[in-house]
């Protein structure tokens, strides 16, 4: 390692000489590191010029510009698949790994968006029932003389309510069909309206389906403007049911426990968010050439921010007959704008290899080759 104060054209061994040691192991970055610090002071002006930097700082430089553009592409893999990595384990390097979309995330939305709508879910469904008493028509559903639950204790455990079984008889047990004139529906119809002695003749004539579709519709219309409508209606612990029971009988309801939906799992060692998503510094060697310029050019930028406030202690130096300016406030304010400009490239080039943009570009393809097909002439079969 070199001990002067200035650059004496010759780097030294990089093992053992970066702040951190990442990469210290790995044989290709031993290799590039003194090649990398030569470029970066012939760049800026050695050997006509001399630089005051020695080789641990070009390796550090070097060595910050790896983790930079690493964690840069860490961060956008991170972004694109955070989705796809919640829920798996932490202890995992998704470093320089390819993923398969999946919807474990959607579909755990979905199960609690089905749980409310009542079409599915992963909240249990218990069944309980309340005592039912002649022509009553309001209960308390705290009264655990009244009330029984398959699942809890009544009064203390919060419930709601899904469905309630207090439903007219369907229209397909009461269907009269007028060309048949036998058979268990026909006798349940006449038999709700106090007909049973009632028995046409026998007959049987095959209709379309669209005539059996129309009857089912004019029974249950029949019922909703002839007949009190079975509803139920639930107002805090009070059920109200409509129309009164004719007589005493057990009505059963669904329920779902108001803890078992609230239940929030804490399951530790998964990735939950962009902090515990394990991305590792990358391998060097499998960083490809477009990369690795980039990490020569933003080590050449670090250098010169480097370097210009070093010499920007001092505005100028004192020769024969006379003073001679620093460049170090120019150094300084190039290698900034060359560091920012790198990361705007790379954030660029990222964004545009994204899912979606990718996804944009494959549906322009397909647009253009719909356009290009539909323009061309079709061909002429000749038998």
């Amino acid at each position: 390692m070199a001990t002067t104060t200035v650059y004496d054209g010759t780097a030294g061994d990089i093992s053992g000489s970066t702040p951190f040691g990442i990469y210290d192991e790995h044989s290709d970055f031993q290799t590039d590191g003194p090649k990398v610090a030569d470029w970066c002071a012939r760049r800026i002006g050695y050997p006509i010029v001399d630089i005051e930097l020695q080789d641990q700082n070009f390796f550090a430089c070097f060595e910050e510009a790896v983790t930079e553009y690493s964690s840069q592409v860490n961060r956008f893999n991170i972004k694109e698949n955070l989705l796809t990595l919640r829920g798996n384990s932490t202890g995992s390097n998704y470093t320089h790994k390819h993923f398969n979309s999946g919807l474990d995330d959607i579909i755990g939305i979905s199960k609690a968006y089905g749980t409310e709508a009542g079409v599915g879910g992963d909240v249990k469904l218990y069944t309980g029932s309340v005592s039912m008493s002649k022509d009553k028509g309001v209960y308390d559903l705290t009264d655990s003389s009244l009330v029984t639950l398959e699942n809890g204790t009544v009064g203390s455990d919060s419930i709601e309510i899904r469905r309630v079984f207090y439903e007219a008889t369907p229209a397909m047990t009461r269907f009269f069909d007028p060309h048949i004139g036998s058979g268990l529906g026909s006798q349940q119809m006449l038999n709700s309206f106090g007909w049973g002695n009632y028995s046409p003749a026998i007959n049987y004539l095959l209709m379309p389906m669209y005539d059996d579709l129309l009857r089912v519709q004019a029974i249950e219309f029949n019922d909703l403007m002839r007949k009190s409508a079975y509803s139920f209606h639930i107002q805090g612990n009070r059920l109200r049911i409509f129309p009164l029971p004719e007589d005493s009988y057990n009505l059963h309801f669904h329920y779902i426990k108001v803890s078992d939906r609230r239940t929030i799992s804490f399951d530790g060692g998964l990735v939950s968010d962009f902090s515990n998503a394990q991305y590792n510094n990358m391998v060097y060697t499998d960083i490809n050439a477009p990369g690795k310029q980039w990490i020569r050019k933003y080590t050449l930028a670090l250098v010169k921010e480097l370097l210009g406030s070093i010499r920007g202690k001092y505005g100028s130096m004192p020769i024969p007959n006379g003073d001679v300016s620093l460049d170090g406030d120019t150094l300084r304010s190039e290698g900034a704008a060359e560091r920012d400009a790198l990361i705007s490239e790379l954030r660029e080039d990222l964004e545009a290899a994204s899912k979606r943009q990718l996804m944009e570009k494959q549906n322009d393809i397909a647009n253009f080759h719909q356009e290009t097909m539909n323009k061309m002439p079709y061909g002429i079969y000749i038998g």
